[in-house]
């Protein structure tokens, strides 16, 4: 071991009765985020981004985003949005992993969960 750790940044946001939690770790010149909250955290997408020049405007840097997701699931939206911001703004691979649940959650609850995880994500952002 050369004696450097891995350190992690932490966020937690609640909003009624959803809180999400995310957890980033550089590792090397990439970086890893897990995001997770509700009543079953789990894995259930997975993004995958890459900082690049823009094609619109070399000068700006972009990102290009895969995602996967596991069957049933629909926490791409939130891992594609994580993973890109956090790419373009730190410029390096980031891999984000999501997975929020939460029992008859309405569409007020689903909108706090999408404010929620761009608060954290500004919040990683800032921590990393």
């Amino acid at each position: 071991m050369s004696g450097k750790s891995i350190s992690a940044k932490k966020a937690t946001v609640k909003s009624g009765r959803t809180a999400i939690e995310a957890e980033a770790r550089e590792i090397g010149e990439d970086i890893i985020v897990m995001i997770s909250g509700g009543t079953q955290p789990h894995i259930g997408s997975v993004a995958i981004a890459i900082p690049r020049p823009s094609r619109q405007d070399p000068s700006l840097i972009s990102a290009t985003c895969s995602c996967f997701n596991f069957i049933g699931h629909k926490d791409d939206f939130i891992a594609r949005m994580v993973a890109e911001r956090i790419a373009i703004a730190k410029q390096k691979n980031t891999v984000v992993t999501a997975g929020i649940h939460v029992d008859n959650i309405s569409e007020t609850e689903i909108r706090n969960i999408v404010r929620d995880a761009e608060a954290l994500c500004s919040a990683l952002i800032k921590k990393l």
